[in-house]
């Protein structure tokens, strides 16, 4: 059964016995509910349930995939990298960096993961993660270059599910820019259940791009826990285009006076694609920011979904914080929902979020093949431009470029 997972600890080295207790106990939750329905607010416009079912017969955890393929690394820009094959630390490469004030290793279980949650894959990470990465940049250190991590799935991935868990902590004014690039070679259906910690130390800062290299017959769900604290900074730019399902939830706490949080995303959709991204952002502390812009273009058959809240503690006097979405159909046989939501317990704030969702202007798709072009390159200009106003606010110039040339690939099909 795909919604009953047996527990086999034989893989993984050193396990004590409070550790075996918690992922009996968090298999046990997880097989009680299975995989999540529209039943779960949180799942209200995708049945991870009936997309599993129609897409697997059966469901195994992977153990020891071979991956022997190299990885091209990318020469548009000076970068620090660590390679992960299915889901596995391989290589850490911190030749631009004080390597004492830069620590990464495999990721080692931590018992706080013992709080009881109410997410069925959560509960699944917790149970049968067997790898993953750990970062923590040591305090007062800026790093020097980009991190890039790649991750390759390849081999025989064919009904499989990865679980890995990372941890990413900056101590107090420290600095990273970090680009998570993800290829899948194994042109099978797998899953990729992935459980990211994030804390951000006082006066640091944390950049981080999720880009989708090539196209994938993967099922893939990331869920983000970050932390910021006082003067803290984190954005996070999400460019996933091209992934047969995606959903990314990212849960954000701002636990520090005068704190900012960027969220914005640029996707573009295809034929049988599914994009859900969903954000909740904690205001519990005076004086804070955060920004959040969700932009989505969709072609043919494919479906789009967007929830977001922002919830304000009454503490959290002079908050500004602001939420958008926006959607682009190309199609009529495509779908696009969102769910905004504001949940305000202070009366000094500034606070706005919207939606909005349409089909292309007939109007500038004539006036842009009056000046020759046909409408297929016209309808793909457009697109660009509707995507290009989140790459436009990147502030690492070579990042930026980068990007783009991945968008223009992913649109022009070049």
């Amino acid at each position: 059964m795909i919604n009953n997972f047996q527990l086999n600890l034989d893989s993984i080295k050193n396990i004590s016995l409070e550790e075996k207790r918690i992922r009996e106990k968090k298999l046990m939750l997880f097989n009680d509910v299975g995989f999540p329905s529209k039943k779960f607010e949180e799942w209200k416009f995708t049945d991870l349930n009936k997309i599993i079912t129609d897409n697997f017969k059966e469901l195994t955890v992977a153990t020891n995939i071979k991956n022997n393929e190299n990885i091209n690394l990318i020469n548009d820009f000076e970068h620090n990298f660590l390679i992960i094959k299915n889901g596995i630390l391989e290589k850490i490469n911190l030749k631009y960096e004080d390597e004492e004030k830069v620590k990464v290793d495999n990721y080692e279980y931590d018992l706080i993961d013992n709080d009881k949650s109410s997410n069925p894959l959560i509960n699944l990470n917790n149970a049968l993660f067997q790898s993953g990465y750990s970062l923590k940049v040591h305090q007062n250190y800026k790093l020097n270059r980009p991190l890039v991590i790649y991750n390759l799935f390849s081999g025989n991935l064919d009904n499989k599910i990865i679980n890995n868990k990372n941890s990413i902590k900056l101590e107090n004014n420290s600095q990273v820019e970090l680009v998570e690039l993800n290829f899948d070679n194994s042109s099978y259906k797998f899953i990729q259940n992935s459980y990211t910690n994030i804390s951000i130390g006082k006066e640091s800062s944390l950049i981080n791009y999720s880009i989708q290299g090539n196209k994938s017959n993967g099922f893939f769900y990331k869920f983000v826990k970050s932390i910021l604290s006082e003067k803290s900074n984190y954005e996070d730019y999400i460019f996933s285009s091209g992934l047969k399902f995606n959903k990314i939830e990212e849960e954000i706490d701002i636990n520090g006076d005068e704190a900012k949080c960027n969220i914005q995303s640029a996707i573009f959709l295809e034929l049988d694609e599914h994009n859900e991204i969903k954000t909740l952002v904690n205001h519990f502390k005076p004086n804070c920011n955060s920004y959040q812009k969700i932009k989505n273009v969709l072609s043919d058959k494919c479906k789009g979904a967007y929830q977001g809240k922002i919830f304000v503690r009454d503490i959290a006097q002079k908050t500004d914080a602001y939420q958008l979405s926006k959607a682009l159909l190309l199609k009529d046989t495509s779908e696009f929902n969102t769910k905004p939501e504001l949940e305000i317990y202070a009366d000094d704030v500034k606070c706005s979020h919207g939606s909005t969702s349409g089909s292309v202007n007939e109007d500038s798709i004539y006036y842009l093949m009056t000046r020759g072009l046909n409408r297929k390159s016209a309808i793909a200009l457009l697109t660009k431009a509707f995507l290009f106003e989140v790459i436009n606010s990147i502030s690492n110039i070579d990042i930026k470029k980068f990007i783009e040339k991945n968008l223009d690939r992913q649109i022009y099909g070049h």
